[in-house]
């Protein structure tokens, strides 16, 4: 019964925010009368919600637990003053992400008016290869992780996502060394990503903190040097946190 409440949460995603039970069904694959009942048991305990025209969405609940994840809480925290200073600074988007399997899940999304139109969100996730954060975290990541994604499949997205396997393990080599990691125009055309390591007090990367920008005026360099003291800045608050008595956060 677990997986099957699971299955109904797991329904929603970015092109799915809004289903009605018959769709909600069909996408958990459940039949329609154990829809009907989870539906409404999650409903009652505040996980779904259910507008005027018979539509579910994801409840508030989920939110405010999700919001409790050290991840989410902990990294978010140390990260968000440096965060809002590379907007202010930059008048690009901002991510922070971190990895979940073979995927880039972000944690933090800034962004202004200026700012190119992006397909990432919060809370949303999008491949490690295809991305600027996602070659920073897969760039740090063991050997396996980037074997179980060329074992996926390197999905094309733009013309010029790298989906060799050879030629993406070539790019990931040099990123420690450089210490950042670029994909241009890889996961939408028109835009350009740079990324950096985001370290615990330990040395090990639990993030990657990225920059997104028209590539028509991307300059790497210019980009990475604000890109850089912001994630020292991430890493001395967590040792802040450490010091005050917050758990480590996980790895």
């Amino acid at each position: 019964m677990t997986g099957r409440a699971l299955s109904v949460l797991t329904a929603f995603d970015a092109e799915h925010g809004r289903m009605t039970l018959t769709a909600i069904a069909r996408r958990a694959d459940i039949p329609l009368a154990t829809a009907h009942r989870l539906v409404r048991e999650l409903e009652m305990w505040g996980a779904l919600e259910r507008d005027s025209d018979g539509h579910y969405t994801v409840g508030m609940r989920l939110w405010e637990i999700g919001l409790l994840a050290p991840v989410n809480s902990r990294l978010r925290e140390a990260a968000l003053p440096h965060m809002q200073e590379l907007c202010r600074n930059t008048h690009d988007n901002v991510h922070l992400a971190v990895r979940a399997g073979a995927d880039a899940v972000y944690v933090e999304k800034l962004t202004t008016p200026r700012a190119v139109s992006i397909v990432s969100r919060a809370g949303g996730r999008l491949p490690l290869h295809a991305t600027g954060v996602g070659k920073v975290l897969l760039a740090h990541a063991p050997a396996a992780v980037l074997h179980e994604c060329c074992e996926r499949g390197l999905s094309r997205h733009t013309p010029y996502t790298i989906t060799e396997p050879g030629r993406l393990g070539r790019e990931l080599q040099s990123v420690p060394t450089r210490g950042f990691a670029q994909a241009n125009e890889e996961m939408t055309l028109g835009n350009c990503s740079v990324a950096v390591p985001v370290r615990a007090p330990d040395g090990a990367v639990v993030a990657a903190l990225g920059v997104v920008t028209h590539s028509a005026r991307a300059e790497v360099a210019k980009l990475v040097k604000p890109l850089l003291p912001a994630a020292e800045g991430i890493t001395q608050r967590l040792a802040e946190q450490e010091r005050a008595g917050t758990a480590s956060l996980p790895r």
